[in-house]
């Protein structure tokens, strides 16, 4: 006897069902339009990329993060040596060349460098599509998920970033989901490392720093010591990080931390143009936060840096974002420096949900749904549903002869808000016996009228 495999999803993968599927429609719709109004265009690149490609730009944490792709046909027969004897390092690259993207922004980079004749720079480009991650699911993680990304690449003006500070003020603002926008500059982060005199810990430093609010400061300075801080230096960055105050006290503090050295003044002076330049959005930006804790942990980072979170739910990043000057170079195209800001759909969503932000969501495609008793009934609800779509009124037509009761309930739970019953009278009379399932309401309406009374709703 054959036995029933019960049916599961992959871990940190789910399926939308149509209430969802609303919900999500929502949420693209108002981020594409904030998108299209700051006048990004649309691309889309490959889920499978060389692995080639994807190595080597997020960092060693982020490489262990990438879903490979064995090779198709018998890969195993071009493994030079014993298969088994060989470690994953060295049997990998010999069985799998590709892998699914881990991002959005590593494929762009890839796609500007080979479409480097065709687009004019600076180039806006938006893209939607999801992503993969061989992460822990938990919370708010998931293996495959959406991304939101918009990026100006071919300019290395602060005008830019100003620019995407603005994008997210008016997102987040359609969208009512209260955030704050943290930036710091990984030239700042730099300059501190310097300035303790750690310069070739910086790639430690960062991967430990980005994990401080996950982990707390204990074990960050654990893992600092581990990777060759010396206490005295852990000190010193713990005195730095417990300082609380405004933007502007926080920056009078690294001015005065940093003395003369050159990359931090840098880094803060890109600081200060941007706050600047993104007060004159025209947004409140009291949620604009300056915090040189900030690290984000992919490594192709090289300016400034962004991590947008929700105030009301300790929910983890819901944005991310930053400054990359040498991306393109790993492709041919040295000298093209970008910046680009990416809304985690899924996050935003969870707390959405969590906080009861959506509107009142029509969950059916259609407004009107058509039944009847018999097929004289069933023939006039098919070509009255194809005049309400030529019309632009979504409408479906009951497709069995059955108790009208049944028809109400379908349409109740599908969440269709019209019926329209056709039955003998109404195909003497020509007309459709129209009920609100809201609120019960009820009209007898002529096909034109019908038609009329639908587009209005």
């Amino acid at each position: 006897m054959k036995v029933l495999q019960k049916p599961t999803n992959a871990r940190g993968t789910r399926d939308f069902g149509p209430k969802e599927m609303a919900l999500r429609s929502y949420v693209f719709s108002i981020i594409k339009g904030h998108f299209e109004a700051f006048g990004f265009q649309t691309i889309e690149t490959p889920a499978i990329e060389n692995l080639s490609v994807l190595t080597g730009k997020y960092g060693d944490e982020g490489d262990q993060l990438l879903f490979k792709i064995v090779n198709s046909g018998d890969y195993l027969s071009k493994v030079s040596g014993d298969p088994l004897a060989l470690g994953s390092k060295a049997l990998l690259p010999q069985i799998a060349e590709k892998g699914l993207r881990y991002d959005l922004t590593v494929p762009f980079a890839r796609f500007v460098a080979m479409n480097r004749n065709d687009i004019a720079f600076p180039f806006r480009r938006s893209q939607i599509q999801p992503v993969w991650r061989a992460d822990r699911p938990q919370k708010g993680r998931y293996r495959e998920f959406y991304q939101c990304d918009a990026d100006i690449i071919g300019s290395d003006s602060l005008v830019n970033e100003a620019e995407l500070i603005a994008l997210f003020q008016s997102i987040f603002e359609s969208l009512k989901l209260r955030t704050n926008l943290i930036i710091n500059s990984r030239k700042i982060l730099a300059g501190i490392v310097d300035r303790l005199g750690a310069t070739d810990l910086f790639v430690a430093f960062a991967v430990a720093i980005d994990k401080l609010d996950k982990i707390g400061w204990d074990a960050v300075a654990l893992e600092l010591s581990a990777n060759g801080f010396q206490t005295n230096q852990i000190d010193a960055l713990q005195k730095l990080f417990n300082f609380e105050g405004t933007n502007t006290a926080k920056i009078k503090l690294l001015a005065n931390f940093f003395a003369d050295n050159t990359l931090g003044l840098e880094g803060l002076a890109e600081i200060q143009t941007v706050l600047r330049l993104a007060d004159l959005n025209g947004f409140d930006n009291s949620n604009l936060i300056f915090d040189f804790k900030l690290a984000r942990g992919l490594s192709y980072y090289t300016g400034l840096i962004y991590e947008g979170k929700s105030v009301d739910v300790p929910f983890g990043s819901i944005v991310g974002g930053g400054r990359y000057d040498n991306l393109t170079a790993a492709f041919g195209l040295p000298n093209m420096s970008g910046v680009g800001i990416s809304f985690g759909i899924e996050r935003i969503i969870d707390v959405m949900r969590e906080l009861d932000l959506f509107p009142s969501i029509q969950i059916s495609a259609s407004k009107l749904l058509l039944t009847y008793f018999d097929e004289a009934g069933q023939a006039l609800a098919i070509n009255i549903s194809n005049q309400l779509r030529k019309a632009n009124i979504p409408s479906e037509v009951y497709p069995d002869i059955a108790k009208i009761k049944k028809s109400f309930e379908f349409a109740d739970k599908k969440g269709i808000p019209f019926v329209g019953v056709i039955g003998d009278q109404e195909i003497k009379d020509q007309t459709v016996s129209v009920k609100e399932m809201k609120n019960g309401e009820q009209h007898v309406l002529s096909i034109s009228d019908l038609i009329q009374y639908m587009s209005a709703k």
